[in-house]
Formats: C-alpha cells, structure tokens, sequence
C-alpha cells in the first residue's frame, strides 16, 4: 500500500556529506590525450563510414619506457577495445594496455551487508536494518535497540474514521519493544560502524550512476631513445551526408557536378590538420558491452543427502585371474588452434580503404621534406612485420572512398562542407511520366535529369539541387551512382505536358493444338494495346521518358524497343514538339496454355473448339471417337447401377421381413405369416442371385471397354499449328 506521509531522518557523522565517488575522474567525458606525461597524441588522420562508425588515427613521441593514457565514454570504450590498434615505429614495443574496470551496479550492491537495491523506499531500507542497532528520536522521546519490524497498521482518526500508518518496532536493550509512527519528525540514526559505511558506500555507488562517464585507458611503451607512437581505433560518429549541386548551362554545353559532404565532430576533439577521408560504403559493425565485466549464471546443485549404508557381506571369487591394468585413454589437448581471431581494426592501419573505382582517391605531391603517404604507410607495414601474425584478415566487399587533397580542421562540436567531387558531366533534361499497371491515370509528368556518371568517381547517394539558367529548378534525391551508371533524377513538376492513358484493347487467337499422353493442350496468344496520348503544350519541345510497368508473363512486341528498361518498368522515348499531341502505342503479348484430359471433353467443348476455330476436323473426328467411347463405358456404368441399386432394395426388403418375423413369435398369424415371408424371401433370393450374375457380365464388359477407352487416348498423338 502507498504510504501517504514517510519521511525518515537517516543520521550519519558529518564526514560523510558530501563525499565524491572514489577514483572518479573529474575531467570531461571526452576523447582526449592525458597530457599529464607529457605525451601529445593529436588525431592525424579520420575516416567516416555511412555505418555510424569513424576510425581514428593518432600520432605522437615516446621517450624511452613511457607511459600514456587516452580517455573514453564507456560507449567508446566498447569500440575501442574492439578495434584498437598500437605500433611503436621504431623497433619498440607495446607491453600492456589498461583501463578502469567497472563491474556492473547490481553486482556491486551484492557486497553490501544490508540487502537494497537501486530503487528502495525509506520503509524497505528500515526492514532491510532488521537486527541491526538504530537510535531513535521522535520529539523529547529517545530510544536505542535493534529493529525488530516495520509494519502498516490501521489506525482509528479523532472523527471516527481509519487510516493506515506505518510503525517502526524496535527492541531495547531491556527487552523492552517500542513502537514509532513513521512521521516526518521521525529520526533514525544506524548505530553501528559498518552499517553506516555500507550505507555511504550505497549512496556513493547510486551517485555514481549520475557522474560523468570517463573510462582512462593507459598504454605501455617500452624501447630506448625517441620513438613515434601510432593509436588508431573505431568509435560511433554520426553519418556523413552528401550534397550535389548540378548546374545546367545556358547555351548548349556539357553540365558540372559539384559535390560536398557534411561532416560532424561530435567525439570531444579537435581535428585539427587533419587528413579526412570519406568512405561510400557499410562495412559490418555492430554495439557490444565488451567494457563491462560479465557475470554468467551457473546453475545451482543442491548438497547430496547422507545415504545410512548397513554392513554387507560380498561373496568369494570362484576362479583366480590376474587383472591387467586398465588402458588411460588420454584425449588430444591443446594441439594447435587454426586460424584464429579476427581483428576489429576493420582491416586497415593506415592508408586508404580498398576497392576505390575510377578516380576515387586525390593526391598531390607532398611538400619538400614531408614524408608521403606511401613511404609513411611502408613504415606502419615494416613496424608490423617486426610482430608476429596472430590472425590472418581477409577483404570483404568494395568500399570507395573520397580522400581530400588538403588537411582539414574541424574543431569539436562543430560541423564542416567539404568538397569532394568537382567535375563536368553527362546530364540531358527529359520529362518523366511514370504509369502503374493498377492505374488508368499515369502520374504526374516531371522534369527530370537523365544523368550519365561520367565522373569517373562513385556518387554517394544524398540530395541534389539543380541550377538552370543561372536560377534554382528544383531538387531532389539520388541514390548511390556508380561509375559510367545512368539514372533518372527528377527535380520539379513538368505543367507544360499533359498525358492521357487510353484503355487497353486485347484479343485472344489460338495458335497450336497438342495431344501427348492422354492431355490435350490448348496453347493461345492474348494480345494488348495500350496507347498513350502526349500533349505538349510549351514553346521548346520535349524529349519525354515514358515508363510503362512491366508485367509478368507480357512480353513486347518487335515493332516497339525501349530504350532502357529497369527492374519494374520499360522507359520509351517519345519526342513532342512544341504544340503537338503524339500518339504512343506499347503493344505487348502473353502465351497461355490451357490443359485438359482428353478422357474428360465433352460434346459442348468440342463443338465450342471447332467453332473458334482451334480444333481442325481431323482432330475433331478423334476426339468424337473417344467421347463415344467413353459413352460406351458410361452406358455400362449406368446398368451397374440400376443393378446395385435394385440389390440394395432387395437387401433393405429382406431386413424388415426378417425383422416381421421375430415379433410374430407367440402371436395366432405367427404360421400363416411365416409361410408368406419366407416364400417373399425366396423369390428376392433367387433375384438376388440373377443381379449378381448381370453385374459380374457388366463388370466385365466395363473393363474390356475401359482398357479399349485408355488404348486409344494413350495412342493419340497431334501437334498441329492454327
């Protein structure tokens, strides 16, 4: 029940209030370089994948055995412990990596003596003191013991009414019990010492859950004299965005791309001088709490029972035999492990990401005295042949990526443009009108950009803007285009053509006819026209794309080509002069079989085959011969149903005589009445007898012509074309 009033004073010595977490950092939870040993481990280099993940590339100096620390949030910690990667540049070593472990808040609180959780009330934490000395005082009145209960109680109120209040029940040193109403003037202090640190260790562990989350990582580097240090690592980044500009000239001339991606530094530092890179692509990443310590639950055994074992006399052996020792088999142990362990450095020191396309990649010559890339990246690749192998990696999938040719900064909590495709291309203006197949109405036609990457670079998908004739034409949404790939973008509304749909005309003609072991197949070719009207109404003529559905099963007809045709649609090219109406017609056809038994036509489908034309007459008179064969054998099937239907009269007859005949014992007609039945039952006797003769001879008869019936439909074979 909900305690309306229960505020409990708890008392503890002054030296508590106020007390901060043990060993937590007060710094903020960023991603930064302790620089307390003197070591400056800037971000040099940063890559930005469309998965949410960044990998970063720090670079700094080491003096003989030093150590350093980078600092992390947990979340990062996770990523890092995932993925980090450390080389020491010139012959010296990385001996050990550590980090601040936490073990998760609901086992720390299993060491504490008094039993609480991270949500508990004043009332649970006063039973959760049962047994322990407390000191209460409420008002003038004082006492000391130990908790004996806190229980809720109804209490009668001055106007007659009840009401629940929650007492505290302790017992004194006396043995006296005293009873205290849980009011706000309450007080209670925990009297013991170990009591009271459990509770500060409490309140310490739940303040904690509040404080910044910073995890310090400190690195070992072992050598003699200056070294360079390189740290590289994944962390979660927010996803970098693309954004084109397509600029559309005046007079005829090819038309420019513009290219830029945004990017956000949300890690906690600066990058400054930086060389970024931009990846098209998702390398597989996910989120795991490797950080955390982890508990598994193992099952719990309950302690065997004793077993009261009563004293038993065993029987002497009858023969001697001497017992070889029994062969130890020992199972192969540790052996050799293959393979091993992938890495999570996502496959890459230093340098770019494999699987560019084209001119992915810009470069310019460095300055005189700067190291190059290539001789930087020869340098990582020496540094790490000096370690052995303990996993062998493997390229999966092609990424591109989009190197900047200039260094970059981009301070923390700050965004940045930066361009990364500037190049002419391949772009001509069209009108789309696109039209479902469930739709008598097309859509609405747009104005659109058939764009040919003839960048020579992968385009990341993202939004572009169109610029036409020195002013905005509108935007819209591109997908990921590859290099020499084209593709419709549409940008704004085309008001200046109107299209109309006409309904669909079709026709069915048969075009060939097969009998082959007993089936007749009617094979058909249904044909449809749907015929578009293009109006356009504007000064300048207009090329217009025009996407018909593609249907499954419907094929094209040779009079008409598309020029292109995508997964769902065929794209046709229709030019319309300025003021002009053109009629398009998309003309297409679909094959139908249909099956039947020949052992199942009737007399009304052949009449309705030769009427249409489908059945020739040899074919006709074929098929006349099986239907009066199969007539033939339905005569014999009627004359054996009249043949049971009469014996089962007879059987039904003798039945109800039979049973006349018992309840006639006793009675005065009783002879007279049997001498009638039984000669009823002699006449149906001998029919009876007649019946099962004529439907053995039927029996018989329907075989012969059954096999007769399936001779000649397993025999007829016809392929012929109308």
């Amino acid at each position: 029940m909900r305690l309306r009033y229960l505020c409990v004073w708890l008392l503890f010595p002054s030296a508590m209030l106020g007390q901060s977490p043990s060993g937590k950092p007060t710094s903020t939870p960023l991603l930064q370089t302790v620089r307390k040993t003197g070591i400056s481990l800037p971000v040099k280099k940063v890559v930005l994948y469309k998965n949410g993940v960044g990998y970063f590339e720090h670079k700094g100096q080491v003096q003989g055995n030093q150590e350093f620390g980078i600092e992390f949030t947990t979340t990062q910690l996770n990523d890092v412990l995932k993925s980090l990667t450390l080389v020491d540049l010139q012959g010296g070593s990385i001996n050990a990596v550590r980090y601040n472990s936490v073990a998760p808040l609901d086992e720390q609180l299993k060491g504490l003596q008094i039993p609480l959780s991270e949500e508990v009330t004043s009332a649970a934490f006063l039973i959760a003191l049962r047994g322990t000395r407390v000191e209460v005082r409420s008002g003038a009145s004082t006492a000391s013991g130990k908790v004996f209960s806190v229980e809720t109680v109804e209490k009668e109120t001055p106007s007659g009414g009840t009401t629940h209040v929650t007492q505290l029940a302790i017992v004194t040193d006396a043995g006296e019990m005293r009873l205290f109403e849980l009011t706000p003037g309450l007080m209670v202090r925990a009297a013991e010492a170990d009591i009271q640190q459990d509770l500060s260790h409490y309140l310490t562990l739940m303040g904690s859950t509040r404080s910044k989350d910073v995890r310090r990582m400190t690195i070992s580097a072992t050598g003699s004299g200056e070294r360079d240090i390189m740290v590289s690592y994944i962390s979660e980044v927010p996803v970098w965005k693309s954004t084109y500009r397509i600029v559309i000239p005046k007079a005829p001339a090819q038309a420019f791309l513009q290219g830029w991606a945004i990017v956000d530094n949300t890690v906690g530092e600066d990058w400054t001088d930086v060389k970024l890179s931009l990846v098209s692509g998702t390398p597989q990443s996910f989120v795991q709490n490797i950080s955390q310590p982890y508990y598994t639950r193992r099952p719990v055994v309950p302690l065997p029972e004793s077993v009261m074992l009563a004293p038993q006399a065993h029987e002497a052996t009858m023969t001697t035999t001497d017992l070889a020792a029994p062969a130890i088999a020992t199972r192969g142990g540790a052996g050799g492990v293959p393979g091993g362990v992938a890495g999570g450095s996502m496959g890459r020191v230093i340098g770019g990401v494999g699987g560019g396309t084209g001119g992915g990649r810009f470069a310019l010559p460095p300055p005189p005295g700067e190291v190059t890339e290539d001789e930087e990246a020869a340098e990582v690749t020496d540094a790490l042949r000096r370690e052995e192998a303990a996993a062998e990696g493997l390229a999966v999938g092609e990424l591109f990526e989009y190197n900047l040719k200039e260094k970059i900064t981009v301070l923390k909590n700050q965004s940045a443009l930066v361009p990364i495709v500037q190049s002419p291309i391949k772009a001509e203006q069209v009108t789309l009108i696109t039209t479902n197949d469930n739709s008598a109405e097309p859509g609405t036609p747009l104005r659109a950009l058939w764009l040919h990457n003839t960048s020579g670079l992968t385009l990341d998908g993202g939004t572009f803007n169109v610029q036409e004739q020195d002013s905005f034409a509108g935007e819209g949404i591109m997908d990921l285009l590859h290099p020499g790939e084209r593709r419709l973008l549409s940008y704004a509304a085309d008001r200046a053509v109107r299209v109309v749909k006409q309904d669909p005309s079709g026709s069915r003609t048969y075009t060939r006819v097969t009998v082959l072991q007993g089936i007749l197949s009617m094979h058909s070719e249904e044909r449809e026209a749907t015929t578009y009207l293009v109006y356009n109404a504007d000064t300048t003529p207009r090329q217009v794309i025009l996407e018909h559905p593609i249907r499954n099963g419907w094929k094209l007809l040779d009079d008409v080509k598309p020029e292109e045709t995508s997964a769902t649609r065929y794209r046709f090219r229709v030019a319309v002069q300025p003021g002009k109406m053109e009629k398009f017609t998309v003309n297409e056809r679909r094959l139908e079989v249909t099956r039947i038994a020949v052992s199942n036509v009737t007399d009304s489908q052949v009449a309705a085959y030769v009427q249409q034309g489908s059945v020739k007459p040899g074919l006709e008179g074929e098929l006349r011969k099986v239907i009066a064969k199969k007539s033939e054998v339905s005569g014999v099937d009627q004359g054996l149903k009249s043949v049971q239907q009469e014996a089962d009269f007879i059987n039904r007859d003798q039945a109800r005589l039979r049973e006349n005949m018992k309840a006639l014992k006793g009675s005065p007609e009783e002879k007279a009445l049997l001498q009638r039945y039984t000669k009823e039952l002699d006449g149906q006797e001998d029919r009876l007898a007649l019946l099962q003769k004529q439907a053995a001879v039927l029996k018989t008869q329907r075989e012969l012509l059954q096999t007769e019936l399936d001779t000649m439909v397993m025999a007829f074979s016809v392929d012929e074309s109308l």
